[in-house]
């Protein structure tokens, strides 16, 4: 995948670069919410003459390409919460939806998995744009009701990391099934398998919390 440094202009109107200094602690994930757009066209929206809007990112990625839009250590606004955490200390990361899919997302896991090795983080730095702000986004990783894709992105991000760390483990994907129903692919690392609580709580028809402060999984029902 090749990586395009082409940041808009500060003169850029709407104030979609604001150009305020930022010291990021997460990384968020978006869709781009259109189905026919590559990353060159959305990074050309930023600089439209129609587009009014002041929505901005920091990169954007396809299947053959990621573009960085603004500087990493400058504001974006992508997370929907004014001047909240997501605006102001997140990196937004807009996923495209168009061409193969499925090649996007593996690029977008080498990037984002990258992105967490140099600075030293876990995937316990990724967020959803719904995180934020409520918005069901990104989109194509939720579907009735649940996040299932979203925990199987994070899981390709971990083994990118892994393998990044040159971590020598022993992965094998495992079909996860409740009340005789698969309901996610889950990984097995060194004989352990490894599964998202919450697809399976939910999936029992059970409620799961996460508490991050005290780094606490929740599950009642």
């Amino acid at each position: 995948m090749t990586y395009i440094v082409d940041h808009i202009p500060r003169s850029n109107p709407y104030n979609r670069r604001p150009g305020i200094g930022m010291s990021p602690t997460t990384i968020t994930i978006h869709n781009t919410g259109n189905p026919s757009s590559s990353a060159s066209n959305e990074r050309a929206w930023l600089t439209n003459p129609s587009n009014g809007r002041q929505a901005s990112f920091h990169i954007v990625v396809d299947e053959q390409q990621a573009i960085e839009c603004l500087p990493l250590n400058e504001v974006a606004w992508h997370a929907g919460d004014g001047h909240g955490n997501g605006n102001m200390r997140s990196i937004g990361i807009e996923i495209c939806e168009s061409g193969d899919y499925g090649k996007t997302l593996q690029n977008a896991a080498e990037l984002v998995a990258k992105m967490l090795l140099e600075r030293n983080w876990g995937i316990e730095r990724l967020r959803r744009h719904f995180d934020w702000s409520g918005k069901v986004c990104p989109r194509l990783m939720y579907s009735s009701g649940k996040w299932t894709a979203w925990d199987r992105f994070k899981l390709m991000v971990s083994r990118e990391l892994d393998e990044l760390k040159g971590v020598d483990a022993d992965l094998e994907n495992v079909n996860v099934e409740v009340n005789d129903k698969k309901v996610l692919d889950g990984v097995m690392i060194n004989g352990i398998s490894y599964i998202p609580a919450r697809v399976v709580g939910e999936s029992l028809g059970a409620k799961v919390d996460w508490d991050g402060k005290s780094r606490t999984v929740r599950i009642t029902k």
